[in-house]
């Protein structure tokens, strides 16, 4: 029996938004957006993911409001893809997703995020230990962690090896 797309018969809003985000790539594709990843070259290298599946989680992103697809050259045309307030609401489930991988699937501490102001790392909540606040995304710059590959292949992640703020545009150096 093939498995459905939708959650008819559940009256719930886990499973509204499963409809939405719950396809095997998304959150990933969302995370990138969030760590500053923006154009299709650069969501293909790092997630390593099929065309195909890129080009369907970007337009289902997009035409949910996740996503907003901008153009940033005009010869030859091509876009880049940055999140809505609607994308940056994932934050919080992304963030405690990560958490809970790292504390009963992987053991290992990846990257770090810390409030910029005090430079002091976020509470599981994305609280500020420090100054005690809800830290908004833009406000927070992740840090490598001790568990990443010092060496890595793809130009994404290399450029994941500095701390970053969260948003701000990835730069490669590829086109």
């Amino acid at each position: 029996m093939a498995l459905g797309k939708d959650y008819v018969t559940q009256e719930c809003s886990i499973a509204r938004a499963l409809e939405v985000v719950g396809e095997r790539w998304t959150l990933l594709v969302v995370r990138d957006a969030l760590y500053g990843v923006r154009r299709y070259n650069d969501f293909l290298v790092h997630l390593g993911i099929p065309r195909a599946v890129l080009a369907a989680r970007l337009q289902t992103l997009t035409s949910e409001g996740i996503l907003e697809k901008r153009r940033y050259q005009e010869s030859p045309p091509r876009d880049e893809y940055v999140l809505t307030e609607s994308g940056i609401g994932l934050w919080p489930t992304l963030r405690s997703l990560g958490l809970w991988g790292r504390e009963h699937v992987s053991g290992i501490k990846l990257r770090e995020f810390r409030h910029v102001v005090c430079d002091t790392e976020l509470g599981p909540y994305g609280e500020c230990r420090g100054c005690g606040t809800i830290v908004p995304v833009p406000d927070v710059v992740m840090v490598p962690g001790p568990g990443l590959d010092p060496d890595p292949a793809d130009p994404v992640s290399k450029a994941l090896l500095r701390p970053k703020r969260l948003l701000e545009p990835l730069v490669t150096g590829t086109v």
